[in-house]
C-alpha cells in the first residue's frame, strides 16, 4: 500500500458481504468516512457492498473496525475484505451509482460465492411515525412513509443490487422533495430506496365491492365500513388482508362465512402494546417480539373479557395479536381506536391474494369494500406466527419479517441446492455456500393457484440470489407436488429425503449441530421409508443418514385421508385396539352410531386403513374420545384444542408401557385405556387432557433414555408439527434435561412442515459432499 506522497495517506479498496442492503448501510458508511475524515466512495453492486477509502493508516484502521462494530441496526455484516489500492489524492467521500453485472453474473457469484443478501420488510419506525401523526409534516397521513430504517424491502424487490429501479418503487419518480432527502447524508432518508410523500409516491383509493371508485378520504371510508359491521379487504405489504371490527361478532359471522373458514382462529391488530396487552398476557418475551422490528402475530393467552367477540379465536385459550407494521396500518388502528380482525385476503385453502386484479376478482363476494393502493406487491408473504417457549420465540410461520434472511450452516454447500419442501404449510429453500434461504410460507400445495405461487416463489428466489440448482431435494412421497415438481426438473441430480429425517436435520442445521441425535420427530403423516405411514418417530440421525430407532405404536387409519378430516375414525380406531368387542359406549361413539361397526371393521380388515404411527392422530382420538373435536375444519385443530384444554394444576399421567425389542415401541394404547377409563368416571376434559399430555412425554422420555442407553447418544433434537404444543414441548424437555441430555428444540425455523425444506437441503448438501 503505497501513499501520497507529503500526505502519509493511502487507500484502501473493501468489500463487505451479508445483509448490507436496504439497511442503511452506504449511508452509515458515508458517515462513518466522514468522521474519520476519509474520501472514497462506496456503493452497492450483487456481491453486497464495495468501498474505496482514502487517508491515515489510523483513521483507516478505525473506519475498517467501525464497519462490523457500528453498523446499523438492521445490518448483519458476516465478512470484511481488505486490500490496498493507489492512492488518488480525491477530496469527498461519496455514494457511486450501483455496479451490475448483467447476464453473467450468476456464473461469477455461483464460482465465487459472492451474493448480497436482501432485507425483510421492516415494521415503521418511530421516527416515520411520528410525521405521519403530525399535522405540520408535509407527510401527515401518509400511508406510505419510510425511511432507512424502516419499511418494505423484500415484497417489493425485483433483484439486486437494490437500488430503487430494481424494486416496484420504479413505478414512482421522487419529487424534488423527496429527492433532496434521498441526496443528503444528514437525512435519515439518505438513498432509502423506497423513499417517497403524496406529491409522488403511492396513493390509496377506496373501492366499492364491485370496484367502482368511492370518494371521500380512503382510510374514513374503510374505517366507516368497518365500523357498519362489513367486511373490507385492505391490501397491505405482502398481499392483501380481509377485516372486520373484532368485537362485532356479527360481522365476524359473515366473514368467516364468506371466507369459508369455520373456526381456524383469525389474527388481531391492537392499536399499541397497551392495547395489545387488554387481549391477551403478556410476558415480556412476547412484548418484545410484539414491539419488535419483525412485527409478527404472537400467540398469547386471552384475557377474560377481553372486548373481542367469541367467533374470532373459538375454542382455543389463546390469541393471536399484532401491532401495526406499516403507516396505513397505523392510521386505520389510530381511526378505530378499536381492535379489528386482520386474516389473509383468500378463500380457504388459496394463497394470499396480491396482484390487484386478482384481488379484485377472488375476494369479490367476500369483501364489502376495498381499501387498495397502487404499489405493486412483487412477493405475497402471509404475516408470521411466532409462540414464546421458555423466553425465546418458537416461529409457526416464518413469512413477512422473517423470509428471506438466510439460516447460516457450519457446512457448505458443494453445489446449489433447491429443496422443495412437503404438501402442507409449504416453503421451498435454496442454498449455497453456507447459507439456506427459507422461502416465505406458500400454504398447502393443494390447488392450481397455491402451485402457481409455488413455481413462481422458486424462480423469483433462483433469481434473487443467484441460484442456478444442481442438486433437488425432495419428500419420498410420490403424490406430494412439490415431489412432482423435483421429478420435472431436468438436467440436476434429484435427492429423496425421508420426511421425519428431514425434520430432524432441519433442528440441527438451526444449531449448525452436524449429530448424531437422537431425534423425537413427532408430526402429522410422513412416509416411511416401509411404505407405510410414520409421524411417531425415534430416529438415530445425523446429516447424512438415518435409523429408525423406535416409533408410536402403529393402528389402522380407516379411510385414509378421511381419517385427519374426521378424528372419530381415529377414535374408533384406537379403541378398538384397546377394548376390541368390549368397547364402552362413549359420547363420540353415540355421536357416530349408524357409521361405527363399519368404520371398526374397515379397519380390523385393514381395508383403506393404512398402518400409522402417527402422534398427531393420536392427538386426535384423544381430543374426540375426551369429546373436544371428532371433526375438523383445518389441520392440527383437535389437537390445538385439546391442548387448549389443559389443566395446569392437574400433575397426574397416564401411565404407559414400552416394548423393548429391535425398535423401542411406545405403547399409546395404555393412554388411551387411561383416557376412556377417566371420560367413563366422568373426569373434567382439563384434567384428561393434561394427564394425557404428562403421560405421553413420560413415556418419550423414558423411550429415549432407552435409545440413547443403546446408541451412546447424550443429545435429542425434537421436531415436528406436534412440538408447537407448548404444553407437550415443556414436559418433554424439562424430562429429557432431568435426564440430563442435551435438547434441542426450534426457535427460528418452525417445527413443522413449513422448515421442512432446510432439512431437505442438508441433507441433500450431505450426500453431495458424500459423492465428491
Amino acid at each position: 500500500m503505497t501513499s501520497v506522497p507529503g500526505t502519509g495517506a493511502r487507500r484502501i479498496r473493501v468489500r463487505v458481504e451479508g445483509l448490507v442492503q436496504g439497511v442503511g448501510f452506504r449511508p452509515f458508511v458515508c458517515g462513518l468516512a466522514g468522521a474519520h475524515g476519509l474520501s472514497g466512495f462506496v456503493g452497492n453492486d450483487p456481491g453486497g457492498v464495495f468501498i474505496e477509502a482514502e487517508g491515515e493508516p489510523p483513521m483507516l484502521d478505525a473506519f475498517t473496525a467501525g464497519l462490523t462494530g457500528q453498523a446499523p441496526p438492521l445490518a448483519l455484516v458476516e465478512r470484511v475484505s481488505v486490500e490496498p489500492a493507489e492512492p488518488q489524492g480525491e477530496t469527498g467521500f461519496h455514494i457511486v451509482p450501483s455496479r451490475r453485472a448483467g447476464v453473467t453474473i450468476g456464473l461469477r457469484d455461483l464460482a465465487g460465492g459472492e451474493f448480497a443478501l436482501v432485507s425483510a420488510d421492516v415494521g415503521t419506525c418511530d421516527a416515520c411515525l411520528g410525521e405521519v401523526r403530525d399535522p405540520a409534516d408535509r407527510r401527515h397521513g401518509y400511508a406510505f412513509a419510510n425511511c432507512t430504517d424502516c419499511g418494505p424491502r423484500f415484497t417489493i424487490v425485483s433483484g439486486v443490487p437494490y437500488d430503487r429501479c430494481a424494486t416496484t418503487m420504479a413505478d414512482f419518480a421522487m419529487c424534488a422533495a423527496c429527492a433532496r432527502e434521498y441526496r443528503d447524508p444528514l437525512d435519515r432518508r439518505f438513498h432509502a430506496q423506497p423513499v417517497c410523500c403524496p406529491a409522488c409516491g403511492p396513493a390509496l383509493r377506496a373501492l366499492g365491492a364491485d370496484g367502482g371508485p368511492v370518494p371521500g378520504d380512503p382510510v374514513e371510508v374503510a374505517a366507516r365500513w368497518l365500523e357498519e359491521g362489513r367486511v373490507v379487504a385492505v391490501k397491505g405489504l405482502g398481499g392483501y388482508h380481509l377485516a372486520v371490527l373484532a368485537a362485532h361478532g356479527p360481522a365476524v359471522a359473515v366473514l368467516r362465512a364468506r371466507k369459508r373458514r369455520e373456526s381456524r382462529p383469525f389474527a388481531v391488530m391492537a392499536r399499541d402494546a397497551a392495547a395489545a396487552g387488554e387481549l391477551v398476557l403478556l410476558e415480556p418475551a412476547a412484548e418484545r417480539l410484539l414491539t419488535g422490528v419483525r412485527r409478527p402475530i404472537v400467540l398469547a393467552p386471552r384475557r377474560p373479557g377481553a372486548p373481542v367477540a367469541d367467533g374470532v379465536a373459538p375454542g382455543g385459550r389463546d390469541l393471536g395479536v399484532m401491532l401495526p407494521y406499516t403507516p396505513l396500518h397505523h392510521l386505520l388502528a389510530d381511526r378505530l381506536a378499536a381492535p379489528y380482525v386482520l386474516t389473509s385476503g383468500n378463500l380457504s385453502d388459496e394463497p394470499i391474494a396480491h396482484r390487484d386484479e386478482d384481488a379484485l376478482r377472488r375476494l369479490r363476494g367476500v369483501a364489502d369494500g376495498f381499501l387498495v393502493h397502487d404499489r405493486r406487491i412483487q412477493v405475497p408473504a402471509d404475516d408470521s406466527l411466532v409462540r414464546v417457549f421458555r423466553g425465546r420465540e418458537l416461529v409457526v410461520r416464518r413469512s413477512r419479517g422473517y423470509a428471506p434472511a438466510p439460516v447460516g450452516v457450519p457446512w457448505p454447500f458443494p453445489r446449489p441446492v433447491l429443496a422443495c419442501g412437503a404438501q402442507l404449510k409449504s416453503t421451498f429453500c435454496v442454498a449455497r455456500g453456507t447459507r439456506a434461504f427459507l422461502s416465505q410460507h406458500i400454504g398447502d400445495l393443494e390447488n392450481y393457484e397455491t402451485l402457481r405461487s409455488f413455481t413462481e416463489g422458486v424462480e423469483h428466489f433462483c433469481r434473487l440470489f443467484g441460484v442456478r440448482p444442481a442438486v433437488v431435494a425432495h419428500d419420498l412421497h410420490p403424490e406430494y407436488l412439490s415431489t412432482s415438481y423435483a421429478l420435472d426438473r431436468e438436467g440436476v441430480d434429484l435427492v429423496g429425503v425421508q420426511h421425519h429425517h428431514a425434520h430432524i436435520a432441519s433442528c440441527l442445521a438451526e444449531h449448525g449441530h452436524a449429530g448424531p441425535v437422537i431425534g423425537v420427530a413427532f408430526d402429522g403423516l410422513g412416509l416411511g421409508d416401509d411404505g407405510t405411514l410414520w409421524g411417531g418417530e425415534l430416529l438415530v440421525a445425523d446429516l447424512l443418514s438415518y435409523r429408525r430407532a423406535g416409533h408410536l405404536e402403529p393402528v389402522p387409519m380407516p379411510g385414509g385421508a378421511a381419517a385427519v378430516r374426521q378424528p372419530w375414525r381415529m377414535a374408533a380406531a384406537w379403541l378398538d385396539r384397546v377394548h376390541g368387542d368390549a368397547s364402552p359406549v362413549l359420547p363420540v361413539v353415540a355421536g357416530h352410531r349408524e357409521q361405527w361397526p363399519m368404520i371398526v371393521a374397515m379397519a380390523r380388515a385393514g381395508t383403506n386403513s393404512p398402518p400409522t404411527s402417527s402422534a398427531g392422530r393420536l392427538f386426535d382420538a384423544v381430543a374426540a374420545l375426551a369429546g373436544v373435536r371428532d371433526t375438523i375444519s383445518y389441520e392440527g385443530q383437535a389437537a390445538a384444542e385439546l391442548e387448549a384444554r389443559v389443566d395446569p394444576a392437574e400433575r397426574g399421567a397416564y401411565p404407559a408401557g414400552l416394548v423393548e425389542g429391535e425398535r423401542v415401541v411406545i405403547a399409546g394404547g395404555d393412554l388411551v385405556r387411561g383416557v376412556v377409563e377417566d371420560v367413563m368416571g366422568g373426569v373434567d376434559v382439563g384434567r384428561v387432557a393434561a394427564r394425557f399430555h404428562r403421560g405421553l412425554a413420560a413415556v418419550v422420555v423414558r423411550a429415549v433414555c432407552v435409545v440413547g442407553e443403546r446408541a451412546g447418544l447424550r443429545t435429542v433434537a425434537l421436531s415436528g408439527g406436534v412440538f408447537q404444543n407448548t404444553v407437550l414441548l415443556e414436559a418433554v424437555v424439562s424430562g429429557l434435561e432431568g435426564e440430563r441430555f442435551e435438547v434441542l428444540v426450534h426457535s427460528r425455523v418452525p417445527p413443522g412442515d413449513g422448515g421442512i425444506a432446510l432439512g431437505q437441503a442438508v441433507v441433500a448438501a450431505a450426500h453431495d459432499r458424500l459423492s465428491r
